[in-house]
C-alpha cells in the first residue's frame, strides 16, 4: 500500500549547468553539506552553493548559486567524484586515473616531494566510510584496477596518495564497497565478502556483470545492499548473512539509495521506494531519463543526464499519521518503531506513546478490543481521554479536557456507533473491561474518582453483577454524580452502599427501609430485611441502632432480635448493656423472651434476675396458650417442654416466684412437682405425681432428677419415700387397696431394685404379697447382697496380703545392721554417737533416742521408729 514518503524537488536546472550547451552530460555527482559538485562528460567540474528554502507553508524547496567549474585538462568524461572534507579534496576520477583536485579552487593538486598525487590504470574506487586508521587527516580508499585481479588499499593525504595494501581476488572486480577490514565486491561472475587484514573470505551468491551493471552500497556498519538476480535487493553483513529479508524491485535498476527506513531505487523510468522494515512497496515516482542515484549523509540526490534533483524525505510523524488516517495501524507502528534509532530518545518515547494511542483509538472504533487495549496499555493512555467518549460518564467535577491535537476522530460514542445499538453496547462491555483492570494500577493515579465514577455508571446502566463489588471495597466514586445514576436506574441497595461507604448510614438505612416496605423497588437482594438486621447488629452507632431497632422488631421479632443477640464482641464496637435492652424490649415480647433464651441458654449468663425473668415468661406463654380456645396442643408441648427444661435445669431462679404463679393451674402440677423438688418437698412433689397426676414413669423420672447431683444414699432414700407414697396410697384406698399403685410398687421395685435395701423393703412390704411378683427384685437383690460380699472379702484378702507384705518388709529391715560410731553423726542433731543405743527411722538412717523423743513431741504425725540395738 501506498505512502508518501518523499517529494521529488528540483536542485540544479538544466540552464543553470550548461546555457546553451546542448551537448553536456552530468556523469557523476557528490555532495558535501552545501556544496555540490558535478562531474560532466565535457571534462569539467562544476561547484554549485545549494540552500534549502522553506516556504511560510512549510514546503521545502532548493535554491542553486553557481561558484565555479573548471575543466581538467582531459579529453574523457569524469566517472567519479568523492569529497574528503578533512583534506579539502576532492578525489577525482577520469580517463582511468585517480587525482586530488581542490574543493575550494577546482585545481589539481600537484604531486608532493617524494610521492605522487595520482593512480593510474583505475576501473573504480571506493572510501572507506568506517576507516581502520585513527588518523583523521588521512582518508582510506579501495581502488580497482583494470590490468590486474587485486583491491588496493590506498591512504589518500592533502597532497599523495600511498598503496598500503594488495589483495588478490579469484576474478577481475568490477564494483567495490568498504567498511573497516570488509571488502564488498562484484566480480564478473558472483558477489563476496572479503576480509583484506585477514585474508577470510565468503562467498554471497552468483550474478552476471556481463548482463547488468551491479550495484553494491554499504548502508550502515558492517551491511551492504546488493542487486542480486531476479530484481531484488539483499542485504548481506559482514559475515555473508542477511539480517533483512530482501526489496524486490525492478530487475533494470541502475542505481540505489538509502535513506532509513527507505531503500530507494532508480531505473529507466521510476523511482521506487520500499520500506526497509516491511519489505513492502511505499511509493513510486515518475523520472525518466535518471542515471545517478546516491544518498550524502541522508540526502538523496538524483541526476538525470541535463539536471539534479534531491528526493526530499517528508517528516517521518507526518507520514505516520498518513497511515494511521488510512487506519494503517500495523505499518504506523513499524514506521515509528523503525525510526527509534533516527529521534532522541525523549522526543521518540513521547512519538511512540501517542501513535500507540491515536493507534488503539483506531481499533477501537473497528471494535478490535484486544488490540486496542494493548496499544492503550503501552502508549500510556490517560483513561479519561476513552471515558469521554462515553457521554455523561466522568463526572460533573472533572477537570479532564481532551489531548490536542486529537488523538482520534470521534466526537463521542453516538458519533462512533452512527446509531448501531448493538455497536454501543459492545464499546460499553469493552469499557467495563478496562476499567476493572487499570483502576487498581498507576494508569488510574491522579484520576480514581473519574475512574471509579465511570465505572459505577456502566455497572448500574448494564445491570452489572460487579456493582456491589465495587461499592462494598475501597472505592473513590463520586457522590453527587452517582446518587442520580443509582436512583435513574432503580440501584438502591446499591445506593445505600454507596451512603455507607460515605459515612451516610442513616441515609442508607432510610433508603433500604423504603425497599423493604414496598414504597421502592429493587430486586437485587430478596433478603435485603436480613441484611439491615446484619447491618444494625454490627453498627458501631448506637443512636442508629436504637432508632431502626423497633422497626426490624415489629417487621419480624424472631430475626430481628438479632440486632441485639448476634453483635459481635469486638474493641471496635460499643457493647450494649443487657438491662438496657430488656427495657427496650418490653413492648417486644415474643423478642424479649428470645433476648432472655439467649443469655440464658446460650451465653450462660449466671443472673437469678435473668433467669426468674426467662421462666416467668415461659410461665405466662403456657398460660396464655391454655387459655386461647381452640387450643393448640402442639404449640402447648414445645412451651411446656422449654419451661419444664429451664425449670430442671437451672438453679438461679425464685422458686417461690413460680410456685406463686403456677400456685391456682391446676394443669401445670407437672411443674409445680418440679418446683417442690428444688425445695426439697419430695413429698409433697411425689404426692403430686403419684395421687394428682397418676404419672407414675413422671415418678420415676422425678426420683432420678432430683438425685442426679447427691450421693447414693440420697437417691436410695428418695426411692424408699417413692415406695413408701406407693405402699400408703394401696393401703389406704377403699375396696381393699389400689390395683394401680400396687403394679407401680413392683415394677419400681423390679427396675431399680439396686438403689434399694433390700431388707428395709422386706419389712415394708405387706405380707400377702406373692414373691412370683417379686421374683426380679429378689434376685437382683441376692446377686446384688452376693456380690457384695464376695467383694468384701476380695477387699479383705488384699488388705491381708498388703499386711504381710509390709510385715514382711520390717523382718528384712530389722536384719540389717545398722552401724555407728563416733565418727557418724545423727542426722537430726548432727552431733557424733557417744553409746551404741540408737534409733533407726525409715531407711536405715540412725539418730538419738532422744532427738527422735524431741521430734515426735514436736511434730503431730507420729512416725513409724523401729529400735535398735547394735554392736560396733
Amino acid at each position: 500500500m501506498s505512502v508518501k514518503a518523499f517529494e521529488l524537488v528540483p536542485a540544479v536546472e538544466r540552464d543553470l549547468l550548461m546555457g546553451d550547451k546542448a551537448r553536456i552530460n552530468i556523469e557523476c555527482i557528490e555532495c558535501c553539506g552545501k556544496h555540490l559538485y558535478l562531474g560532466t562528460n565535457d571534462c569539467f567540474i562544476h561547484h554549485f552553493l545549494l540552500d534549502e528554502v522553506t516556504s511560510p507553508k512549510g514546503k521545502l524547496s532548493y535554491s542553486a548559486q553557481k561558484l565555479l567549474h573548471k575543466y581538467l585538462g582531459l579529453k574523457k568524461p569524469v566517472a567519479e567524484l568523492r569529497a574528503a572534507s578533512a583534506l579539502e579534496r576532492l578525489i577525482v576520477l577520469c580517463d582511468a586515473i585517480v587525482f586530488l583536485v581542490d574543493m575550494v579552487t577546482l585545481e589539481t593538486v600537484p604531486s608532493a616531494a617524494g610521492g605522487g598525487a595520482k593512480i593510474r590504470g583505475v576501473t573504480a574506487f571506493s572510501i572507506n566510510e568506517n576507516p581502520v586508521n585513527g588518523d583523521p587527516f588521512c582518508v582510506e580508499m579501495g581502488v580497482l584496477s583494470s590490468k590486474r585481479r587485486t583491491v588496493q588499499i590506498y591512504m589518500v593525504y592533502e597532497d599523495r596518495v600511498q598503496l598500503v595494501k594488495e589483495v588478490n581476488t579469484p576474478e577481475q572486480p568490477c564494483a567495490v564497497s568498504l567498511d573497516g577490514y570488509f571488502l564488498c565486491l562484484a566480480l564478473a561472475t558472483q558477489y563476496m565478502i572479503l576480509n583484506y587484514n585477514t585474508g577470510a573470505s565468503q562467498d554471497l551468491f552468483p550474478y552476471s556483470s556481463e548482463e547488468k551493471k551491479p550495484i553494491l552500497k554499504r548502508i550502515g556498519r558492517e551491511e551492504f545492499l546488493l542487486a542480486a538476480p531476479g530484481g531484488l535487493g539483499m542485504f548481506a553483513n559482514a559475515e555473508g548473512v542477511s539480517q533483512r529479508a530482501p526489496v524486490s524491485w525492478s530487475e533494470s535498476v541502475i542505481g540505489a539509495a538509502v535513506c532509513f527506513p527507505y531503500v530507494v531505487a532508480l531505473d529507466e523510468s521510476f523511482i521506487t521506494i520500499h520500506s526497509m522494515l516491511d519489505q513492502q512497496l511505499k511509493q513510486t515516482l515518475s523520472f525518466r531519463d535518471g542515471h545517478i542515484l546516491q544518498d550524502f549523509e541522508g540526502k538523496v540526490i538524483l541526476a538525470s543526464t541535463k539536471a539534479v534533483y534531491v528526493l526530499v524525505p517528508l517528516p517521518l510523524e507526518r507520514q505516520i499519521q498518513d497511515l494511521l488516517a488510512s487506519h494503517r495501524v500495523e505499518e504506523a507502528l513499524i514506521l515509528t518503531e523503525g525510526a527509534q534509532r533516527n529521534i532522541p530518545k525523549d522526543k521518540f518515547m513521547i512519538l511512540h506513546k501517542r501513535i500507540l494511542q491515536q493507534a488503539g483509538f483506531i481499533q477501537f472504533g473497528q471494535l478490535q478490543f484486544l488490540e486496542a487495549k494493548e496499544h492503550f496499555r503501552k502508549g500510556q493512555l490517560d483513561v479519561r481521554e476513552l471515558i469521554s467518549l462515553y457521554p455523561l460518564l466522568l463526572p460533573a467535577s472533572s477537570s479532564f479536557t481532551r489531548c490536542h491535537p486529537p488523538l482520534h476522530e470521534f466526537a463521542d460514542l453516538n458519533h462512533l456507533a452512527q446509531g448501531d445499538q448493538e455497536k454501543v453496547l459492545r464499546c460499553k462491555k469493552f469499557l467495563i473491561t478496562y476499567l476493572g483492570e487499570v483502576r487498581s494500577t498507576e494508569v488510574a493515579n491522579g484520576c480514581r474518582e473519574d475512574v471509579d465514577t465511570a465505572l459505577l455508571k456502566l455497572y448500574a446502566e448494564q445491570d452489572h453483577d460487579s456493582l456491589l463489588d465495587l461499592l462494598a471495597s475501597e472505592n473513590a466514586c463520586v457522590l453527587a454524580d452517582s446518587v442520580p445514576w443509582l436512583e435513574k436506574y432503580h440501584k438502591y441497595f446499591a445506593l445505600g452502599l454507596l451512603y455507607h461507604y460515605n459515612g451516610q448510614d442513616s441515609a442508607a438505612l432510610q433508603l433500604w427501609i423504603r425497599v423493604v416496605d414496598g414504597e421502592l423497588q429493587d430486586s437485587t437482594r430478596s433478603d435485603l430485611y436480613e441484611y439491615i438486621v446484619d447491618f444494625l447488629c454490627s453498627c458501631s452507632n448506637l443512636d442508629l441502632l436504637w432508632k431502626y431497632a423497633d422497626w426490624a422488631l415489629q417487621k419480624d421479632p424472631t430475626k430481628g432480635i438479632h440486632i441485639f443477640t448476634k453483635r459481635p464482641a469486638s474493641k471496635h464496637l460499643t457493647q450494649l448493656n443487657t438491662d438496657d435492652v430488656i427495657t427496650y424490649l418490653e413492648k417486644h415480647s415474643m423478642a424479649l423472651l428470645i433476648y432472655l433464651e439467649h443469655l440464658v441458654l446460650e451465653k450462660r449468663l449466671q443472673k437469678e434476675k435473668l433467669h426468674t425473668h426467662l421462666a416467668v415468661l415461659y410461665s405466662e406463654r403456657v398460660l396464655s396458650l391454655l387459655s386461647e380456645s381452640p387450643r393448640d396442643e402442639e404449640q402447648i408441648t414445645r412451651a411446656r417442654d422449654r419451661l419444664q427444661a429451664l425449670l430442671r435445669e437451672s438453679n438461679l431462679y425464685s422458686v417461690q416466684v413460680l410456685l406463686g404463679k403456677l400456685e391456682n393451674c391446676k394443669q401445670l402440677l407437672l411443674e409445680r412437682a418440679t418446683l417442690h423438688g428444688k425445695l426439697e418437698e419430695n413429698d409433697k412433689a411425689l404426692h403430686i405425681l403419684v395421687h394428682k397426676l397418676r404419672d407414675f414413669p413422671s415418678a420415676e423420672a422425678f426420683c432420678i432428677w432430683a438425685s442426679s447431683s447427691r450421693d447414693s444414699a440420697y437417691r436410695q432414700q428418695l426411692f424408699h419415700l417413692l415406695l413408701e407414697v406407693y405402699l400408703k396410697g394401696n393401703q389406704m384406698s377403699a375396696g381393699g387397696g389400689d390395683g394401680d399403685l400396687e403394679m407401680a410398687a413392683v415394677d419400681l421395685l423390679n427396675r431399680h431394685g439396686e438403689v434399694f435395701d433390700a431388707a428395709q423393703v422386706l419389712r415394708m412390704l405387706p405380707d400377702g404379697w406373692s414373691l412370683q411378683l417379686l421374683r426380679p427384685f429378689l434376685s437382683q437383690a441376692v446377686r446384688a447382697s452376693m456380690h457384695a460380699g464376695r467383694t468384701s472379702q476380695i477387699a479383705l484378702s488384699l488388705s491381708h496380703s498388703e499386711n504381710l507384705q509390709l510385715l514382711h518388709d520390717r523382718l528384712k529391715e530389722r536384719k540389717k545392721p545398722v552401724f555407728v560410731s563416733e565418727k557418724k553423726g545423727c542426722h537430726l542433731c548432727h552431733n557424733t554417737f557417744s553409746e551404741p543405743d540408737v534409733v533407726c527411722l525409715p531407711g536405715g538412717v540412725p539418730v538419738h533416742k532422744h532427738c527422735v523423743a524431741q521430734r515426735v513431741r514436736d511434730s503431730p504425725t507420729k512416725r513409724q521408729l523401729t529400735n535398735s540395738s547394735n554392736h560396733t
